[in-house]
């Protein structure tokens, strides 16, 4: 046997004694019967046994272009022929130094500093560092409350995870004391029974303009926040949301931070949808996932022209931003998102998923008819049902029951879909390279899984 024999029987005994996972559940550990992603092509995945998969989540929200895309791997394999590793504290190199470029081409306004980092977490943990830097060189040292909000989620990182609000990933790890201020959740679905999604709207915003006036606005230094809270259930905050509420930032010198993660790089059809979806130029956006579509780690932290020049020169006060990797700005990464932008624009993706994107929400809406589904939200290419065996308002809605959508993902990778339960959730957000017909075979395959689970749950007596 060589290190390369994935034969099924060893490689589980080996992920059960060895792969420590990410959120990994100490009651089962080592006792796991994961699906294992052997090949893929496409928008499908193909596991140990054989099975072809339709990649639902695409990864985790990254897998862009889809798998098997050999210009991307081409363009890794020549650059690591080429030049494999550059230190970032010492030298530059080309291929980031043009991807800085490009990525600056396409943002909006001034944020124009790319500072590049390893994934998502090491970007909001950039992002979070840099303004208490700046304020820091300001003479605000007191300026450092990050205000967040209720299912949030930043990073896995001790301070990204500090300013991520989702409660489940809160119950054993710590947090960094004092750091973030959370927000009630944005959700329109649990707003009261009588209550108008602009009263909604109006409460929403009241919240962050009394916690910046309750905790003073010489303490808060940003309002972090995610366009779509993704992670969090794919929660759309009503119209208008962010741009009312970065005029409040804007009227207390709060710092908006736009945590562009998952809907960075085409997710909603435009390179960034902080500008172009939801109107708002922030001051800082956080990147990953997409910009290399998923064939290798990267992240960035992008940076506006106006804080930059607030601290640099002679109001600098020769300080340094002690803040970096060592795989900053990595060339054979660069390289990978290089290639994705290329292929992006040339193949006209970003409008092909304006296009699918009206069938796609169609199709989910649809959903929200079946007697478990409770709501079925998103935006561009990403969605969730939300799940209850108690249809109805409040509380019920509050239920978090654990069994729904792990049964729904059984069921539906039954039928040849992989989706991404979240409890009583399921999210997906497909590869955008995906056709009208792959779209309502996804869809197809989801409401049959859903049938399907409501039939076990009414023979258990559950419905």
């Amino acid at each position: 046997m060589t290190l390369h024999d994935n034969t099924a029987g060893p490689a589980r005994d080996w992920d059960n004694a060895h792969f420590l996972h990410p959120w990994e559940g100490m009651e089962s550990i080592g006792d796991n019967a994961r699906t294992f992603a052997e090949t893929a092509r496409g928008i499908h995945v193909t596991s140990e046994s054989g099975a072809e998969l339709l990649d639902g989540p695409a990864g985790m929200w990254c897998m862009q272009l889809g798998y098997g895309n050999h210009e991307i791997a081409e363009a890794m394999a020549d650059q690591a022929r080429q030049l494999a590793y550059f230190s970032p504290f010492n030298n530059s190199n080309s291929t980031a130094a043009r991807l800085a470029h490009e990525i600056a081409q396409r943002t909006p306004g001034d944020l124009n500093r790319v500072l590049f980092t390893t994934g998502g977490s090491t970007a909001v943990d950039s992002a979070l560092r840099f303004v208490w830097f700046r304020n820091n060189i300001l003479g605000r040292p007191e300026k450092k409350i990050i205000i967040s909000r209720q299912k949030a989620y930043h990073g896995s990182t001790h301070l990204a995870a500090s300013v991520s609000g989702k409660e489940r990933d809160k119950g054993w790890l710590d947090q960094a004391p004092g750091v973030a201020h959370f927000l009630p959740n944005v959700n329109p679905l649990l707003r009261g029974a009588e209550q108008s999604v602009a009263a909604f709207l109006d409460e929403k915003i009241a919240d962050l303009e009394n916690a910046i006036l309750s905790l003073g606005p010489e303490k808060v230094a940003a309002f972090i926040a995610e366009p779509i809270l993704a992670s969090g259930g794919v929660i759309v905050p009503p119209e208008g949301y962010h741009k009312r509420c970065i005029e409040i930032c804007r009227k207390h010198d709060v710092l908006y931070i736009s945590d562009e993660v998952v809907t960075g790089f085409g997710r909603l059809g435009h390179w960034f949808a902080s500008e172009e979806v939801f109107g708002i130029t922030p001051d800082i956006i956080t990147c990953a996932k997409g910009m290399t579509a998923g064939y290798v780690p990267m992240g960035a932290c992008i940076i506006s022209d106006a804080l930059i020049d607030s601290i640099s020169g002679e109001a600098s006060k020769g300080a340094t931003f002690s803040n970096g990797f060592t795989y900053s700005g990595h060339p054979v990464s660069a390289a990978a998102a290089l290639k994705t932008i290329e292929i992006i624009e040339r193949d006209g993706i970003l409008d092909h998923v304006r296009r699918m994107t009206p069938l796609f929400q169609e199709r989910l809406r649809a959903l929200g008819d079946l007697d478990l589904v409770v709501d079925a939200r998103g935006k561009g290419l990403v969605g969730a049902i939300e799940c209850s065996l108690q249809k109805g308002s409040g509380a019920d809605l509050l239920e978090q029951d654990y069994t729904v959508g792990a049964r729904i993902d059984a069921r539906c990778q039954e039928l040849g879909l992989l989706v991404r339960p979240l409890i009583n959730m399921c999210v997906f957000s497909p590869p955008l390279i995906i056709r009208e017909d792959e779209i309502n075979a996804m869809f197809d395959m989801l409401e049959q899984g859903v049938r399907r689970a409501m039939d076990d749950l009414a023979r258990e007596g559950l419905m």
